[in-house]
């Protein structure tokens, strides 16, 4: 079965979905491809808290009421250390400007609705989809559908928005893409918990290790644990996590609840230069990794497919190529931006406690960065903006 569109966007995360929004809202046809189903897109459990420049990008495209309805903004980061409060008001120090929470799952639910009560094409168990001929003028996207039936899909261009994994950037020839990465050497268990949340993005520096405590919810909570690299599942049981947890937060009394989720996170980077070849251009973290540190990720992803978006309007719209053209330089400049502050402030939380690592040296170092930020005014509103 073949038939045609402007553009093909494979993935349905929150780069797929945000570029398919902000393609309908430009009238610029699209159809998304997803190999799963919609309960599990719509179930899967992802951390993220959208910047004030990624909700931004919501509002001027005309879609807050859809996207940021019943969100808030929490400017303030709470920091123990050693089991001390210190508190961090991110929106003071960045003259307003705060993140909006809005769990990654929430913002993937609300973005799959308005497409598709917008009329969008968005097509869930996609399999065996390829891409071709990009190099070319005319690409096509081929899938099969659950039954069975195979569709070629003629478009003008591409868009790879299916993650580190996916087809979207091993279609593209070895050698085309110079590829940077990075290990930080450390390992993280993340946690959900029927829990109840804490009033604030919650860090804690200990010698035993990071860790960190999010909200998912009221009565719901994102835990992160400081591991070695390589450790198993079977080595952190429930009662373990929760003693640990208690330890390095410096909370004896932490409320505990049912886990329901353990899972490691690869503390790695990783980004393709350049985001795009021929006709396609990958999008979120097809194109680059971040660790989790700082909240880059998801954030990133939204910027892409704003910068994106705008270069397909202006090609396909106005006949300016100017702006596709200029995709990847774009977005690159501030993925690389962000890539810095998430390995310094990765450097700062995790050797200001535990000293095994890196060495004594090293945490006294980052014990001296991180007071700076609480004796330094410049320093301050430094942090505060990149984390705004």
């Amino acid at each position: 079965m073949r038939e045609s569109i402007e553009v093909v966007i494979i993935g349905s995360g929150p780069a797929g979905l945000t570029l398919a929004n902000l393609l309908r809202r430009a009238g610029v046809g699209c159809v998304v491809l997803e190999r799963q189903s919609r309960p599990y897109v719509e179930q899967r459990q992802r951390a993220g808290v959208l910047e004030h420049a990624a909700a931004r990008v919501f509002e001027e495209w005309g879609l807050a009421d859809s996207v940021l309805a019943g969100t808030h903004s929490d400017g303030m980061l709470e920091i123990r250390l050693d089991g001390q409060p210190r508190f961090f008001d991110v929106a003071a120090l960045a003259d307003g400007r705060a993140g909006r929470i809005v769990p990654q799952q929430v913002l993937v639910v609300r973005l799959v609705k308005s497409f598709l009560e917008g009329g969008g094409d968005l097509r869930f168990e996609a399999a065996e989809v390829t891409p071709h001929g990009l190099d070319g003028s005319s690409p096509t996207v081929t899938y099969r559908d659950t039954d069975g039936v195979v569709h070629e899909i003629a478009c003008s261009y591409v868009a790879g928005c299916d993650g580190f994994h996916g087809v979207s950037r091993a279609a593209v020839p070895e050698g085309a893409l110079t590829t940077y990465t990075y290990d930080h050497g450390i390992g993280w268990l993340t946690v959900l918990a029927d829990a109840p949340a804490p009033r604030h993005p919650l860090f804690g520096i200990h010698p035993a290790g990071f860790s960190a405590q999010f909200a998912r919810g009221p009565k719901a909570s994102r835990f992160y644990l400081e591991c070695a690299p390589g450790d198993s599942l079977d080595a952190w049981g429930d009662e373990r996590i929760w003693e640990q947890l208690r330890l390095r937060l410096g909370d004896a009394e932490l409320p505990t609840g049912p886990i329901t989720e353990k899972l490691f996170v690869e503390m790695r980077c990783f980004v393709a230069d350049p985001m795009r070849y021929g006709r396609l251009f990958l999008v979120g973290d097809a194109a680059h990794i971040i660790t989790p540190m700082g909240g880059k990720g998801m954030n990133l992803a939204v910027a892409d497919a704003d910068v994106l978006a705008r270069g397909l309007r202006a090609a396909l719209r106005e006949g300016d190529e100017g702006p596709l053209a200029a995709y990847s330089e774009t977005c690159l400049k501030r993925v690389w931006d962000s890539q810095e502050f998430s390995r310094w402030m990765s450097e700062m939380m995790h050797e200001a406690g535990n000293a095994a690592p890196a060495g004594a040296f090293r945490r006294q170092l980052a014990r001296a960065r991180l007071e700076r930020l609480f004796t330094s005014d410049a320093a301050a509103r430094a942090f505060a903006d990149l984390m705004a």
